[in-house]
């Protein structure tokens, strides 16, 4: 793929198509006033014909008026909205990108919504006519075939429906497989220029990206299909998947994140079952390493945008797992990618059709990630509801997973009180008293629901751990979240009422929402509630609950325990009282002092067992214990 390699076959090419290398000036008569001008994707676009055709205005500035540049996204200069060319051209993009959002939300440029697997009807319909397109090419085999390289995407579409075809041969194209390749006769006019390809130069992650990425990596199986968005985000969640096997990669765009992935045997698309062992992507925005890593690689194919952004093409990959981010996520479950209330900041793209088509997908799952705030801190991104003027991206029923850097909420199949306390839970907790005051006013959640503001109410995230019980069973040791109230009610409602009257010492059944508030609405410097939980592919569960309150006087904890029936005898009990007595200690607690009934044998059992120093009195039938912490017991020496 060096500009050298194929100068042989470029000069027999001169010679049998010579009426396909005229002069510039001859190639760029063929624009009228009026027409259609399509040019080439991101990194794949022509920037020598763009020159050329600029070059070309400026000396025949009457040569055409009323031109319409029609373009997925534009890396390179963007000539076409400086004022001195507004009677020559108007720039109208399917999606924004930094270097023209300022022209299009001042009216300078234009911008067309579309679903961007939609766009090759509109071009084969007439709907949107192409008359011209410039576009960049490989230099040819000795077929006289050249390939579209980086970018396929609506560009085939654009080629076989202008009028006019002009390609910029560039010998640092890679020659990519898959449905890229166009034979001489199939462009009008040829122009032979090699220079480097564009770059996209990605952000290096950041701490908040690199905790995100993390979340999503707990999401994502071996085996998945991913299909991963544009952005830092999505790069900085690559970089986390390092330890995951047997990927697969049915994208719109490549990147060198997947690269890496593909170098180092993380992808290898075994598992896949369309087009098994192959990555599929329509467009590449990379570097000169990635293209290199590209050129003429059997284990890569680039397919048009309306195959590989088809929801029912899409949802033919088993485990297909989209991950995409956005701007702003409402307590309601929808989310805008798209635009900053009345602002457009970028577009539709294929975000959409990737979200649906994992849906669709057997074992599918949708990832909407989002750092939660922006400007620095000042604004939080998930709000009461969008701001006016939002382009609803994707609605409530398309979101599944919501992950920010401080966790991950799973929406599907929840009510909107309860979207609204898990997607409150992951703000920023400079934002969550302000969220939930909001959602009280707008009738989203309990008009009484509590909040501890500030540090003392932060999920205390480094508290989490797992275990392995003596049958082989993984759990998860962690705090009670605010959002845990609908899994601790189903828990609560689960447990007979035998062991329901071992732990409240009581008969009553009931657990209503002002009782559950008292278990998920804690100050955490006063009191520790630890869950022990089952994870599954899209919630968790919980199978025992331990606590104890910080008495200050005598600098002891008052703890209760709780396993659900099905459940008891497996050890779940023994590991939530150690982990309880381990972060006493670190508190600094002397002992914890527990109420059990004389005839619970099994957790009398339990606490003989823990090693404690147990002092007991009994009143009632019930022991009343003060347990000394020892050292080297079981737990301390974990």
């Amino acid at each position: 793929m060096s500009p050298g390699e194929c100068s042989g076959e470029i000069e027999e090419l001169k010679k049998s198509w010579a009426d396909k290398f005229p002069p510039e000036e001859q190639i760029f008569a063929n624009i009228h006033p009026g027409d259609q001008i399509f040019v080439g994707t991101a990194c794949g676009e022509p920037q020598y014909l763009v020159r050329a055709l600029i070059d070309y205005v400026r000396s025949n500035p009457k040569a055409f008026f009323d031109a319409e540049i029609l373009q997925v996204v534009t890396l390179g200069v963007a000539p076409y909205g400086d004022q001195k060319f507004k009677k020559n051209f108007r720039h109208n993009l399917f999606f924004i990108a930094g270097n023209t959002r300022t022209a299009v939300n001042q009216g300078l440029a234009d911008y067309s919504p579309m679903f961007l697997s939609q766009v090759p009807r509109v071009f084969y319909s007439k709907l949107q006519p192409v008359d011209v397109a410039m576009v960049q090419v490989s230099a040819p085999d000795r077929h006289g075939y050249m390939s579209l390289g980086v970018s396929l995407d609506i560009t085939r579409a654009a080629v076989e429906n202008a009028r006019t075809v002009i390609a910029q041969i560039n010998g640092y194209m890679p020659r990519v497989h898959g449905d890229t390749f166009l034979h001489v006769r199939d462009i009008d006019y040829l122009v032979h220029h090699d220079e480097p390809l564009l770059e996209y130069e990605e952000s290096v992650p950041d701490e908040i990206a690199g905790r995100i990425g993390q979340y999503v990596a707990r999401i994502v199986e071996d085996g998945d299909t991913l299909q991963v968005g544009y952005g830092s985000l999505p790069n900085a969640i690559l970089a986390q998947l390092r330890s995951k096997r047997h990927l697969g990669i049915h994208t719109e765009l490549l990147t060198e994140g997947i690269v890496e992935l593909m170098k180092e045997g993380v992808v290898d698309n075994s598992r896949k079952t369309l087009l098994r062992g192959k990555t599929i992507a329509t467009f590449c925005m990379g570097n000169q390493k990635t293209y290199e890593y590209l050129h003429d690689n059997p284990s890569i194919e680039f397919r048009t945008i309306d195959f590989t952004n088809n929801p029912l093409t899409i949802a033919r990959n088993r485990h297909m797992t989209a991950i995409n981010s956005a701007l702003q996520v409402d307590l309601t479950g929808q989310s805008s990618s798209e635009s900053i209330g009345r602002q457009f900041y970028s577009g539709i793209g294929g975000h959409a059709d990737f979200m649906r088509g994992a849906v669709l997908s057997p074992g599918g799952k949708t990832i909407l990630t989002v750092q939660s705030t922006a400007e620095g801190g000042k604004v939080s991104r998930i709000v009461p509801f969008l701001h006016e003027g939002a382009g609803v991206t994707l609605t409530r029923g398309d979101v599944q997973y919501v992950v920010t850097e401080y966790g991950i909420a799973y929406l599907q199949g929840k009510n909107i009180r309860e979207r609204a306390m898990d997607l409150i839970a992951i703000a920023h907790p400079n934002f969550r008293q302000g969220l939930i005051e909001e959602a009280k006013k707008a009738g989203l959640i309990y008009r009484d629901q509590a909040f501890i503001p500030g540090q003392a109410g932060e999920y205390p995230e480094s508290l989490e751990t797992y275990r392995t019980t003596k049958s082989g069973q993984t759990i998860l040791l962690r705090p009670v979240k605010i959002s845990d109230e609908p899994l601790l009610k189903n828990f609560f409602y689960s447990l007979s009422e035998r062991t329901i009257y071992y732990r409240f010492i009581s008969v009553r059944k009931d657990m209503p929402h002002e009782r559950l508030q008292e278990f998920v609405v804690i100050d955490y410097t006063k009191r520790t509630v630890i869950l022990a939980v089952l994870e599954q592919p899209e919630k968790e569960e919980i199978i025992g609950v331990g606590q104890y309150d910080i008495s200050g006087d005598a600098h002891t904890g008052d703890a209760a325990l709780v396993v659900r029936d099905d459940y008891q005898n497996q050890g779940i009990g023994h590991h939530l009282l150690a982990y309880l007595t381990q972060l006493a200690k670190r508190q600094g607690l002397l002992a914890f002092t527990a109420s059990v009934l004389m005839e619970n044998k099994a957790m009398l059992h339990l606490l003989r067992k823990m090693g404690f120093g147990i002092e007991k009195r009994s009143e009632g039938g019930v022991y009343e214990m003060r347990l000394a912490f020892r050292e080297g017991t079981e737990y301390e020496r974990r």
